[in-house]
């Protein structure tokens, strides 16, 4: 039959006697470490020599060597195990707030990203807002100039129209035009 022993595995207490299982039986040993057990079975084959009628004391002291040796070793495991588990309790945690910290700062430099990306989308807007009144400004002022021209053109043909009038009145001849057939 099985028997359940608990313990609870502390450092400053040292382990205590239990009783022991019946011949043959399983041994079991159930330690309590702060919010976790950790179970433990060991098969262990023990026989009083008293059944077996020898009489020898000696063998009773090495059978109870082998019992406390193998308890020295299930606590051993236990506490092993125990550790383990806090290792890895803290290794775990500890990437956790590694992890949460890469986020953090993953989404902080996203943002300064963002920031920038927005700063450089209004300023290349302001940009172009420039360029545009610009672009503007000098189809206004290629229209004065043109409107300009307009005007000063149709003075020249005005004034060369008079002229002509008057020479057509008089028969005079102007003489700029003679200077370009030459003599």
């Amino acid at each position: 039959m099985e028997e359940e022993v608990e313990k609870k595995a502390d450092r400053s207490e040292a382990p205590k006697a239990r009783p022991e299982p019946e011949n043959g039986a399983e041994e079991k040993i159930v330690i309590s470490a702060p919010n976790k057990k950790v179970a433990f079975t060991t098969d262990v084959e023990i026989t009083d020599p008293v059944e077996k009628g020898s009489g020898d004391q000696t063998e009773r002291d090495d059978v109870l060597a082998r019992v406390e040796a193998e308890k020295r070793m299930t606590l051993i495991r236990a506490w092993e195990e125990s550790e383990k588990s806090k290792a890895e309790s803290k290794a775990y945690k500890k990437l956790a707030i590694t992890g949460s910290w890469e986020n953090t700062q993953i989404a902080y430099i996203e943002a300064q990203i963002k920031k920038i990306e927005e700063e450089t989308e209004k300023k290349k807007a302001e940009q172009a807002e420039k360029i545009k009144n610009k672009l503007v400004e000098i189809q206004k002022e290629a229209e004065v100039k043109k409107a300009t021209i307009e005007v000063k053109r149709g003075e020249d043909i005005i004034k060369v129209q008079e002229a002509a009038a008057k020479f057509r009145a008089t028969g005079y001849v102007p003489r700029k035009l003679l200077r370009c057939f030459g003599s």
